[in-house]
């Protein structure tokens, strides 16, 4: 049965949390604020709960959610080949409005849907997401809204769309807070170097930029190397110089 809690009762916060963890344990699928928007979330690590997340929202298995951590330690558990300036981005701008695109682990036991091989990975700057998460551990996350429709900005707006989709609704008020943008998070893609801006949202390429000065901005390509000078043909009675030789 379908429960929404009042998380501005610390009462009802601490049995909504209670409750969230049962659900997500329980493969099934909750809605939480975020520093966004509010999001549907399921265990990452559950096929099952990410199937009913999926289809809560109308969404293929073209679109697989993002999945969000509790702290930056669990970064290299998830991925791999993480790339220095992607490390770089996150102790930066994590928690916040930054999402990674980085090299799944291979050796996990998941499926969030046609990846490629990928997860997109972030922290979220809210304290009952932190809450939660700390509680369940790295959970697939997505708007909590019927695809085509409006993100939910409160937990009740959620409920309309979702109805008993969701286990447990978290009601945190309104996200955005008040005074805050609307932006998504700014998505980064550091599966190659350069790295390069595939959604531009909360986190400027400017400010990006003041920590990784070469990634590149939405629909940026990066410079082509300039062809290498032509060398002069040593002269016949010369045998060729170190400088001249192949490099191994």
């Amino acid at each position: 049965m379908t429960t929404s809690y009042d998380c501005a009762d610390a009462d009802q916060r601490a049995a909504g949390l209670e409750h969230a963890q049962r659900a997500i344990r329980a493969h099934q699928c909750v809605v939480l604020p975020t520093d966004t928007v509010y999001g549907i979330g399921a265990d990452a690590f559950s096929p099952q709960a990410v199937t009913l997340l999926l289809a809560a929202k109308g969404r293929s298995r073209k679109m697989p959610p993002p999945v969000l951590i509790p702290r930056l330690n669990a970064l290299d558990g998830l991925a791999t080949d993480v790339p220095a300036e992607a490390r770089r981005l996150a102790e930066a701008f994590w928690p916040g409005g930054l999402t990674l695109i980085l090299h799944a682990q291979p050796s996990l036991d998941w499926d969030l849907g046609e990846t490629q091989g990928t997860v997109a990975l972030r922290i979220p700057a809210d304290d009952i997401a932190q809450d939660l998460l700390t509680l369940t551990g790295p959970l697939a996350v997505s708007s909590a809204n019927r695809t085509g429709q409006a993100a939910a900005q409160t937990a009740a707006d959620a409920e309309v769309q979702l109805a008993e989709s969701v286990e447990v609704y978290l009601e945190g008020g309104h996200r955005p807070a008040e005074g805050e943008g609307s932006e998504p998070s700014t998505i980064v893609d550091a599966t190659a170097v350069p790295l390069r801006v595939v959604r531009q949202g909360a986190i400027s390429l400017e400010r990006l930029r003041g920590v990784v000065p070469d990634v590149l901005g939405l629909g940026e390509e990066p410079a082509e190397a300039p062809e290498p000078a032509a060398e002069a043909p040593a002269p016949a009675a010369e045998a060729p110089s170190v400088e001249d030789s192949p490099r191994n």
